[in-house]
Order: C-alpha cells, then sequence, then structure tokens
C-alpha cells in the first residue's frame, strides 16, 4: 500500500519536472538516453554467482568507486560486481572505468520499475555512495532481505536536514533512514544527522572519506605529457589550472588572470569546466575577453613533434632564447601553428574532454579547485592533495568541509573568502615554487593520514553479508562478529 501511495504522489511529481526535463533534454543535450533501464528494463544479469550492486549518481561518486570495486574483488572474489549511475557524465565514467562490468542506469523509484530492477539484477546487496536513498527501493529491498548499505555517507546541513526535516516529509524520512542496513559515514557530524533522520544508531558507522583512498600519490598521470604536447603547453613555464569550475565562476577567474598576466609574462592558464554542457559557454567567455581559447576536443594527441613545444602566448622559443624573455621571442618573429606572431595573445587551455581532468592536474604548478566561489559545495580536493599540487578553493566547500579543514589546518592549502584574492594567492604560489612543493607535501601527508575507509565499509559489507572475510582485528566488522559468533558463516 505504501508503494502504491508513493507512486500517486510521484506522477504529479513527474509532470511538474516534464518541462524542465524537456529543457535538459533539448536547450542542454542532457538526458537523453537509458530511459528504457530507469523504468527498471535491465538486461539481466547471467549466472547465479552472488551480487553486490553499487550506485553511485555522478561522476564524483563513480571515481570514487575505484577503491571500493578492487577491495570488493580482493576479499569477496566469488561476487559480481555491478555499478548504476544516474547522470549522464556519471554513467559515462563508469563505461570508462568498468569496460568488463555490467553498467545500467539506476531506476526511476516507481514501485514497478524498482521491483523489474531487483528481479533483473538479483543482488544480495546493495552499496548506495554518499546519499542516494529513495523510499520505495529501499522498502523493497529489505523485503527481499537484500542488504543496503550507504558508502561514503555524508548529510549535508544546508540542502539535506532541510529537506528531510520539513514536516510532511520527516515522517516518511524517518521510516526509509531506518531501512537501510548499514551506514559508513565520512565523520562524526555525518553520523549524528544520519541518526537524527532515523538511521538506528547501532548501524551507523564512522569510517572516514573513501577518496582518500582513491587519491593516488603520484607526480604524474598517464597520458599527461601527451596532453601538453597535443595543446602547445610549455612544461617549462608556469601553468595555473582552475578544475571542475562551475556557473559564474570562470568570469571570475579570467579577471583574476587578467592580473596576473600583466605584460604577458609566459604565464598559462587552463579551466576545466565540471559540466559538459557548459564547454561552448566558456569558450564564448574567454573569447568574449579578446583571449584565445585552445580546446582541448580541437587538438587530439599527436606523435611529440621534434620542435619544442609553443608557449602559451602564441610564440615559440628557440634554444638559444632565454625561456623568461618571452618579448625576445616575439621580436625574433617566431611561428606558431604556422603564422608569425603579431603580438602577444594570451592563450586559455580548455578543458573540454571528459576524464581528462588529473591530466591538467599534474602539469599544474597552481590550481584552484572550483564549484567553490558559488555556492555549489565544492570539488574533490583529495585528488589535488594526493598530486602535490599547490591548490586554493573558495569558501563554499560544504561537500568537502573536513577535508578542507584539514588541509588549511595542516598549511596544505589556502582557503579564499572572495574572488579578489585569487591572484594574489596564485601568484604567491608561482613566486615561491619551493614553498608551493612543500605545501604539496603537506596535502599529500593528509591524504596518507586519512586512508583506510573503503577496508572499513567492505568490513561492513562483509557483516551485513554474514561473512567474515580476511581483515585486520582491528576492524569493525571483526569486533562486531565476535559479539556475534553464530553469524558467521
Amino acid at each position: 500500500m505504501r508503494s502504491l501511495l508513493l507512486d500517486i504522489v510521484y506522477i504529479p511529481l513527474a509532470i511538474l519536472y516534464l518541462p524542465i526535463l524537456l529543457h535538459q533534454m533539448i536547450v542542454q543535450k542532457k538526458n537523453r538516453r537509458g530511459w528504457v533501464e530507469r523504468f527498471g528494463f535491465i538486461r539481466r544479469r547471467a549466472g547465479r554467482q552472488p551480487c553486490v550492486w553499487i550506485h553511485a549518481v555522478s561522476l564524483g561518486e563513480v571515481n570514487a568507486t575505484r577503491s571500493l570495486v578492487a577491495e570488493i574483488e580482493k576479499r569477496l572474489p566469488a561476487h559480481e560486481i555491478v555499478i548504476s549511475a544516474t547522470t549522464d557524465t556519471g554513467y559515462a565514467a563508469a563505461l570508462k572505468h568498468y569496460p568488463s562490468k555490467q553498467v545500467f542506469r539506476y531506476p526511476l523509484d516507481f514501485s514497478f520499475a524498482v521491483r523489474r530492477a531487483l528481479g533483473r539484477i538479483r543482488p544480495d546487496a546493495v552499496i548506495l555512495m554518499e546519499l542516494e536513498v529513495w523510499p520505495t527501493f529501499l522498502r523493497t529491498a529489505r523485503r527481499r532481505g537484500i542488504a543496503v548499505g550507504v558508502a561514503n555517507g555524508r548529510v549535508t546541513e544546508e540542502r539535506s536536514m532541510r529537506r528531510f526535516g520539513k514536516p510532511i516529509i520527516r515522517s516518511l524520512a524517518r521510516g526509509m533512514f531506518a531501512d537501510i542496513t548499514w551506514t559508513a559515514a565520512q565523520n562524526e557530524t555525518y553520523a549524528d544527522r544520519f541518526r537524527r533522520l532515523g538511521a538506528p544508531a547501532d548501524r551507523v558507522h564512522v569510517t572516514g572519506s573513501m577518496k582518500y583512498d582513491t587519491a593516488v600519490i603520484t607526480d604524474s598521470v598517464s597520458g599527461d605529457r601527451q596532453l601538453a604536447d597535443a595543446l602547445g603547453i610549455d612544461t617549462g613555464r608556469p601553468l595555473v589550472v582552475a578544475g571542475s569550475t562551475g556557473p559564474g565562476e570562470e568570469e571570475l577567474l579570467l579577471a583574476a588572470l587578467e592580473q596576473m598576466l600583466g605584460d604577458c609574462q609566459g604565464l598559462q592558464f587552463a579551466i576545466i569546466p565540471r559540466k559538459p554542457e557548459r564547454f561552448d559557454e566558456v569558450a564564448r567567455l574567454i573569447e568574449a575577453r579578446g583571449l584565445e581559447c585552445r580546446r582541448r576536443s580541437e587538438h587530439p594527441d599527436q606523435p611529440a613533434p621534434d620542435a619544442q613545444a609553443p608557449v602559451s602566448c602564441g610564440t615559440s622559443v628557440s634554444p638559444e632564447t632565454p625561456l623568461n624573455d618571452v618579448g625576445a621571442a616575439e621580436r625574433a618573429g617566431h611561428q606558431t601553428d604556422g603564422t608569425v606572431s603579431s603580438g602577444c595573445k594570451p592563450v586559455i587551455f580548455l578543458g573540454d574532454t571528459m576524464g581528462e581532468l588529473r591530466k591538467f592536474y599534474a602539469l599544474a604548478d597552481a590550481v584552484f579547485v572550483g564549484r567553490s566561489l558559488v555556492p555549489l559545495g565544492g570539488s574533490d580536493l583529495m585528488e589535488v592533495a594526493g598530486l602535490g599540487c599547490a591548490m586554493c578553493f573558495g569558501p563554499h566547500v560544504e561537500n568537502f568541509a573536513e577535508v578542507a579543514g584539514q588541509l588549511v589546518e595542516a598549511d596544505a592549502a589556502v582557503q579564499v573568502t572572495t574572488a579578489g584574492e585569487i591572484a594574489g594567492v596564485l601568484q604567491r604560489f608561482l613566486d615561491a615554487p619551493e614553498q608551493a612543493r612543500a605545501m604539496g607535501g603537506r596535502a599529500r601527508d593528509v591524504v596518507r593520514r586519512n586512508t583506510g575507509a573503503t577496508s572499513r565499509t567492505v568490513d561492513l559489507l562483509c557483516e551485513s553479508l554474514g561473512m567474515c572475510a580476511d581483515h585486520p582485528e582491528s576492524s569493525i566488522s571483526t569486533a562486531k562478529l565476535r559479539q556475534r559468533p553464530q553469524s558467521v558463516s
């Protein structure tokens, strides 16, 4: 009966959402595919082996599943893993990361779609990344004896607590959170919010953030040099990267860049918007300021040229020209891309392809992490930290509040409060490269101190399956299984 009532509620909400969806499909060119799967018509999983279904909404959540999938494969090798996603970017990332696994769209929360999807996948357990909880899905899974856990769990005060705390939703939310088998929260603040929303206290555990486990500590990324060669990024000159930017940020960042350029001192600047539907918009913003926009999509990887790569100001430098003397190269009339330079027109490298953000970060001398100058919750800080980049970010990092706090406290990043501070902070990184490298080293130390959340999360998965996988004595699952030895199979 409850599922039927929810279906009745969902129908008018779907009608109200339809104009927004049509705008997304026609104008923004997203959400066009996968609708058959969203109604539960997912390819039937072959075989009878046990299965773990992992769901991640979008690109960031899908990227965070990599360490989780690897850990499950190591400790539960008999279990098949399937992956679902909601957004176009998340689905594309899942296909890229897991070409040998079944990847599909997460079903809508209509009862018929959920029943059909669960019947076709036949999971033994479902892991929802962060906070993708829906009442019909959770209730149907519980009735079928399917364990449902929340991994990397977080509940924001500004959005989730306010939404679930509304009188008309509060009672529904409490029943929904009570249906969750276990929750692996990123920190105690999030754990307390899960409990306040109705999750039983003994099912909520603080495990840390799994994104630390996916932050590979390395100095380079496969394909970064090929990207530099293709775009004409001169690795001998400073490069500032603004990654995962959001609406309203690029204009502020371009203004900061113009402050830093001065008389064109060889600075290179790259912008990588978070959403692919904004690539053309950002290209227009760059060109409207009289800057050259060099798009990654128009410069695919090529065999490395014999000649030295051109500098970002549209000039090339001969071996005899000092790297800090762009004016000398310009006066010498060197050619770039087959044309004679008639002036020093700064180039902005636009990352308008998917899955290459880490390549840009690996080439960077200084990084601004986007979606933080405007209230969008911030973007992943851990992968920047793992690469040892000197970074700054804005005041709006609610989605990564604990990470941001640790980085700032360790003097491993700088948080700016206004857009006007960005140019000064980035310039400081470039003017003191040794100090910038030391800051990057401290950021890596923060990553090292916080690893292990993935293993603790798989402990909870094993416990919910009634299994005792090979894990250390101090793990969550070992302690609980000792208290209830009869649950060990």
